[in-house]
């Protein structure tokens, strides 16, 4: 298929979920704010980033994670940078919000006659298409579901870097948000919980290969 084909697919067969990191290496400063940058130009429905990167570098928080965030127990001892990533809720994602109408005039600069136009067509797509405003529960759902495109964006970034990353959903969100409110690291009336992904190098390569269904089980062409 050709040498670009096999480097775009080498980088994903290289990146796996590593367990464990050599804590003996830490990623530079300038790679990890670049892996920041890519998840911060990541694409999002109506450009509304509904998200924010917190990159924990603090010994006292990781240790207090321990007993809420098993999912990330094994790697914390040797990762060089763990990120929790939070997703905005219902009172920023509403239409008629001051974050929605920051993001319009300040950020997009859209201009004056065509802000409520386009406040029009998302309170149609929250109301209508996409019925997100019936619980509090839905819009944060469909917030957080942004966050993953984030999420792939930097682990890819990070495995062209030759830096190995681990997604992490194992933790319990209302106590891992006390613990992060208590520590004055998280308003719980604008953002909750999305994910945490831990960045690093691996200690050693995974003990066997890349497993997925086969790409005909998984694409179905409609002609």
């Amino acid at each position: 298929m050709g040498r670009k084909y096999d480097e775009i697919l080498g980088v994903h067969n290289f990146r796996f979920a590593c367990k464990e990191f050599d804590e003996n290496r830490k990623v530079s400063e300038d790679d990890i704010k670049l892996i920041l940058e890519v998840g911060r130009l990541s694409p999002s429905s109506f450009g509304f980033e509904p998200w924010k990167f917190l990159v924990v570098e603090n010994e006292y928080l990781k240790e207090k994670m321990f007993s809420v965030a098993w999912g990330v127990q094994r790697q914390m001892p040797s990762l060089s940078h763990l990120i929790i990533v939070l997703a905005r809720k219902k009172t920023d994602m509403i239409y008629n919000s001051k974050y929605i109408k920051y993001m319009m005039e300040e950020i997009q600069h859209i201009p004056k006659d065509m802000i409520n136009p386009r406040l029009d067509r998302y309170k149609n797509f929250l109301e209508e298409d996409f019925q997100l405003l019936d619980d509090e529960r839905s819009i944060f759902d469909w917030a957080c579901k942004q966050t993953y495109i984030a999420l792939g964006n930097m682990m890819t970034a990070a495995a062209e870097l030759g830096i190995d990353s681990c997604p992490i959903e194992g933790f319990h969100r209302e106590k891992l948000e006390a613990l992060l409110e208590k520590q004055e690291m998280l308003d719980r009336e604008h953002f909750g919980v999305s994910y945490m992904v831990a960045f690093g190098y691996r200690k050693e390569d995974p003990s066997r290969q890349k497993t997925r269904k086969p790409f005909n089980e998984v694409v179905e062409w409609i002609k």
